[in-house]
């Protein structure tokens, strides 16, 4: 029976991109793959087909042998052919290796022993803190459920007196190969679940986990000056390991509670800091909050809506290295609303009194529209 043109195999045109062609192929060989389809011959010929149009198509070389003389081209039993590679036909070909670099090791591939030691997983919590504390530091204590190693069976899983054996069927590797035809998997092994042992009588506390879940306190220093979003790793408290592996990490995420004063700019800390005209105008000593507390603060006159003023190291702690960012005061100079009648008299006669002749940016920009908009 002839072969299938490839390209028409994986569904794709000849113009397809490499990303297309490997698309194309991890869509159908999922959708044939041997472990999903048991005992279904025609769904294991399939993937062999998709298989095969893989490897010519995704190899530059190949594809292009491939283009120009067709199945000849590539075919080591056909009169001129340039084989693949040196393989025979494809009984060194693994499907395992496409799959672990295309998915991962998601199908069993890789041939990594289930007894190895493991690492514990990590576990990720979120901790709101106040502003003040972000800026200073604080200590916390959280509390949170872990994984322990089982005390009773002391992380084998097995009931006192006994141990794992290895299992018989993957030889302690967790993973068994199947040959077809051309092609070998890998896959978990099902009489162990992936884990290379077999435990007959397990463990009464931990039901032949090996862990149990515990409630467990933690105190944590969070450090000066941390901002909003960023996180802190204490190592080593998270989940117990396998195997003799490492516990995980507790992976804490901060959230910074909003100030109704402050807002944060980097280190530095704006305050906006509202005037009466009065005070802007003739300068005035007025109240300023801080981080370390209220303390006094001479406006000059004079000042502008909008002018900011700086407090040299009352900012936020760098968290980097010494010393605290500034606190900037950015001034909003209010106008007074629903004056009387008296009040408003005194204004008109002030204005009058006072003229033109201290406004200096209102005389720039009346100039500016005489001379552009004659």
């Amino acid at each position: 029976m002839a072969k299938r043109d490839y390209y028409e195999v994986l569904g794709v045109p000849k113009t397809a991109s490499d990303d297309e062609i490997k698309k194309a192929y991890r869509k159908l060989a999922k959708k044939y793959h041997p472990d999903l389809n048991k005992d279904n011959k025609d769904a294991e010929a399939k993937f062999k087909e998709v298989g095969e149009a893989y490897e010519v198509l995704s190899d530059k070389d190949k594809r292009a042998r491939y283009d120009a003389y067709g199945h000849a081209g590539v075919d080591p039993n056909a009169a001129g052919g340039a084989g693949y590679g040196g393989f025979d036909g494809f009984g060194g070909f693994d499907v395992g290796d496409i799959f672990d670099s295309i998915f991962g090791g998601g199908f069993g591939g890789g041939g990594r022993r289930a007894n190895r030691a493991q690492k514990g997983a990590d576990i990720g919590i979120a901790l709101t803190i106040s502003f003040e504390e972000a800026a200073f530091g604080t200590k916390k204590t959280i509390e949170l459920n872990v994984l322990h190693q089982c005390e009773t069976c002391h992380g084998s899983g097995a009931k006192a007196g006994t141990s794992p054996e290895t299992c018989p069927t993957c030889h302690g590797t967790g993973q068994v190969r199947a040959s077809m035809g051309f092609f070998s998997t890998t896959r978990t092994c099902d009489a162990c679940r992936g884990t290379g042992k077999i435990i007959k009588n397990p463990c009464d506390t931990c039901r032949g986990q090996g862990l149990i879940r515990k409630r467990k306190k933690i105190d944590v220093s969070i450090p000066a000056g941390i901002d909003n979003g960023q996180r802190i790793s204490v190592r080593g408290q998270g989940n117990a390991g396998k195997n003799g592996g490492p516990a995980g990490d507790i992976i804490i995420t901060i959230q910074v509670t909003p100030h109704p004063i402050f807002v944060r700019r980097g280190d530095d800390v704006l305050c906006s800091v509202p005037l009466t005209f009065a005070e802007a105008a003739l300068g005035a000593e007025i109240e300023v909050p801080t981080l370390d507390g209220k303390i006094k603060y001479t406006i000059p006159e004079g000042t502008q809506n909008g002018d900011t003023f700086k407090l040299r190291d009352k900012g936020i702690t760098h968290i980097a290295s010494r010393g605290r960012g500034d606190q900037i005061l950015s001034i909003r100079v209010e106008v007074p609303k629903n004056l009387t009648s008296k009040q408003k008299d005194m204004l008109r006669a002030f204005a009058e009194e006072i003229g033109e002749k201290n406004y200096k940016e209102k005389k720039s920009f009346l100039d500016k529209i005489k001379k552009y908009m004659k």
